[in-house]
């Protein structure tokens, strides 16, 4: 049995809506994609219809993909997300000392990651340092490049919806 992945009710909505697009909408335009290639004639020299193809290939492994997360989806209930506690659909803001910089981060399921949103997965090493800490805690975290930085905790809050 695959591992359950945990998501947050706006990250989880995200993979159904990409799924519930792919499997009517794109399954369509690929469909008439094909059919309008087919009409050019020969198919052994026809590169529409093999670029149709291939992006019919990617399209149904993207779906197959999209429904194995789906049925292995672990959905937080962000109501009884304790908000003292780091965890999983936290906004977290915190003081990086090294930097001398205030940062907010939302805690996520390692799916939904977002650097440029600042959407971190549990599974990071600055999530696993938060996960299960409040406010006021200091933390050290080892960042993969080897280097270290201190943070210090500030606020813990429910991560807001987009």
């Amino acid at each position: 049995m695959a591992q359950k992945m945990l998501y947050t009710e706006e990250g989880y909505k995200v993979l159904v809506d990409e799924l519930n697009y792919l499997k009517t909408t794109r399954r369509e335009e690929i469909k008439e994609a094909i059919a309008v290639a087919k009409g050019f004639g020969d198919l052994s020299e026809n590169s529409e219809y093999d670029e149709a193809r291939n992006e019919q290939a990617k399209t149904e492994a993207r779906i197959k993909e999209l429904e194995e997360l789906v049925a292995n989806a672990q959905i937080v209930d962000e109501s009884k997300i304790d908000t003292d506690i780091v965890s999983l659909g936290s906004s977290v803001t915190v003081y990086d000392v090294e930097e001398d910089e205030e940062i907010v981060y939302s805690i996520v399921g390692s799916n939904e990651v977002n650097p440029i949103e600042r959407k971190i997965s549990d599974q990071s090493p600055i999530g696993k340092a938060l996960m299960g800490q409040r406010a006021g805690a200091s933390v050290t975290v080892e960042l993969p490049s080897g280097d270290v930085i201190h943070i210090e905790i500030k606020e813990v809050t429910r991560a807001q919806k987009a």
